[in-house]
């Protein structure tokens, strides 16, 4: 080879050389890095307030009504349940008392709504005074003393005054509920049945099967007085009696009861010893 090829390949390779090591040095960014941009919050819009939801209508209690079952009548429904069967049907817009079916819902129980309020009269209004409001700490209710069932000794002594016997003779057959709901009094037929208590004569008739010809009379304090099998009967309907009035012939026996509004309770109880 001869010397000017060698120059020429010797300055080739310095230049090639040269060219690998002229690379630009790696530059870092030493400030500190910022904070991606917070995006813009988007307002949510506001929930609508939840409609109110109606309040359900009450239902009626059970013991409200009564279902009709087979050999009921108007009379004895009310009987059971303390009323007089005018406001039975009344309740029930009934024109007939006779025509109850089996199986039907009647009210035995005065609705809400007819109960009469008595209400005052209403002042003028006069001048209005601002004033501020007292505040005054909640007075705790004083709890009621624990009501203790009546003794038979007590229940006799309270009503002795109140109740007299409707008629003379001796008791044929005790109190037995449900079997028997008051008790059977022996007499001679024809002798006077009288009213155990003043009151006003609510029924009178025989539309009550197994008690013959009747008569129920309501007395103050929610009390009704029953007499059965009576021979022949001297008093009306919403007529007023007086305590040991007259009210019926006495039958083959008196059947007599006392009802403290729906429940029959021992006549015995409530009636004098002697």
């Amino acid at each position: 080879m001869t010397r000017p090829r060698i120059a020429l390949v010797v300055l080739f390779i310095l230049l090639a050389g040269c060219a690998g090591r002229n690379r630009p040095a790696p530059v870092y960014d030493a400030r500190p890095a910022r904070p991606p941009a917070a995006k813009p919050s988007v307002a949510k819009p506001a929930a609508a307030p939840a409609a109110p939801v109606p309040a359900a209508p009450r239902a009626p209690s059970s013991h409200e009504y009564y279902t009709v079952r087979q050999g009921d009548t108007l009379y004895s429904i009310a009987l059971e349940h303390g009323a007089d069967y005018r406001e039975v049907a009344q309740w029930n817009q009934l024109e007939d008392p006779a025509k109850i079916r089996v199986g039907q819902q009647l009210r035995v129980k005065a609705p809400e709504h007819s109960q009469q309020v008595q209400v005052s009269g209403v002042r003028a209004p006069g001048r209005v005074e601002a004033r501020p409001l007292e505040a005054r700490p909640l007075e705790a209710k004083p709890q009621p003393p624990a009501r203790e069932e009546p003794k038979p000794e007590a229940v006799t002594a309270a009503f002795a005054a109140q109740f007299i016997w409707p008629a003379k003779g001796r008791v044929l057959a005790g109190f037995a509920e449900p079997r028997s709901k008051g008790i059977d009094i022996d007499g001679k037929p024809g002798d006077p049945v009288v009213a155990a208590a003043a009151g006003r004569v609510t029924y009178m008739g025989t539309g009550i099967p197994g008690l013959g010809k009747l008569v129920v009379i309501k007395h103050d304090n929610g009390f009704i007085t029953v007499y059965a099998h009576n021979r022949e009967i001297l008093v009306k309907e919403q007529q007023t009696v007086t305590r040991g009035q007259r009210i019926a012939d006495f039958g083959s026996k008196l059947h007599f009861q006392i009802r403290k509004g729906a429940a029959a309770v021992d006549p015995l109880l409530y009636l004098p010893r002697s």
